[in-house]
């Protein structure tokens, strides 16, 4: 503070002025202090708008926007283009404006079938006539691959200080260890799952050989007096419902423990809540040579 200001502060004080009524509670004159840039640059919330809306996302009736860009590039941009502004005020201006910080929202979908609910409520039926006679109904998927070795993963754990987990820096498939392939069956009634990890490729033989791990050691002492198995599984992949060498598998299965095996495929894509049709099975035990 200069010292004209501390003068004409003991002079005000001197004279009695009452800074409670003469402000209204302010800590300066109204109209003190710096402009805001909006004051000088008046047109900066349309400049702006015009560097952001190409590139803004949403439904454009929806009171709240998002952008992709941050406001250390939108500001350059504008002070490239002769509005000068700093990372801040262009945030503030964002919020101002109707922009918020988001991340993506799955909401897209495919084609709309007009049976989907009544796919979804067949399978739940079979489900409860199987759990109401006590036969086991087991739920099988696949899930992400994923490197084996000293790799980086999400997450945090306690260490020493200053003595992190030392892993590589390029997540490249080490020879001789490749990737886990996780295969595994959730029993729905039991709540227990069996999981099979392997090193080669996710096959329909691989999660047959699942299928019979998990009956042999989980699922016969579970339902020792089974006589019919229920199986969902999503519409693609190695359990898909138009791959035959899943069907063979689960035929030489139904063979070998002389129990039929019901199948229930769901729409292809659910797990991404994609709408299509629903397949369903049924494989008994033959007597002669493998088939579907």
């Amino acid at each position: 503070m200069s010292r004209s200001t501390l003068h004409r502060g003991l002079q005000e004080l001197a004279h009695g002025v009452d800074y409670g009524d003469a402000l209204g509670g302010r800590v300066r004159w109204l109209g003190g202090g710096r402009k805001s840039l909006t004051y000088h640059q008046p047109l900066l919330p349309q400049a702006l708008e015009a560097v952001v809306e190409p590139r803004s996302r949403g439904d454009p009736q929806s009171p709240l926007r998002w952008t992709c860009k941050s406001v250390r590039h939108l500001a350059r941009e504008l002070t490239a283009q002769g509005d000068r502004s700093g990372r801040q005020k262009v945030a503030d201006l964002l919020h101002e404006l109707g922009y918020s910080r988001q991340a993506n929202c799955k909401t897209k979908e495919g084609g709309t079938h007009p049976d989907r609910n009544t796919q979804f409520e067949y399978i739940n039926t079979q489900v409860q006539i199987f759990q109401q006679y006590g036969q086991p109904v087991v739920s099988v998927d696949a899930k992400k691959k994923e490197l084996v070795g000293e790799f980086k993963n999400r997450g945090w754990e306690w260490q020493p200080q200053g003595k992190p987990v030392a892993v590589r820096v390029y997540d490249f498939v080490d020879p001789q260890l490749g990737k886990a392939i996780p295969y595994g069956g959730y029993d729905v009634t039991a709540n227990t799952g069996w999981v099979s990890v392997g090193l080669d490729h996710d096959t329909a033989e691989f999660a047959g050989e699942t299928l019979r791990r998990w009956w042999w050691h989980m699922g016969v002492l579970t339902y020792p007096k089974a006589d019919a198995l229920l199986l969902t599984a999503d519409g693609g992949g190695s359990n898909g419902s138009r791959c035959r060498l899943w069907k063979v598998t689960l035929q030489r299965l139904a063979d070998e423990w002389r129990v039929p095996i019901s199948v229930c495929h769901f729409p292809p894509g659910t797990s991404k809540w994609t709408r299509s049709n629903t397949a369903c099975s049924v494989t008994s035990p033959s007597t002669g040579a493998d088939g579907p």
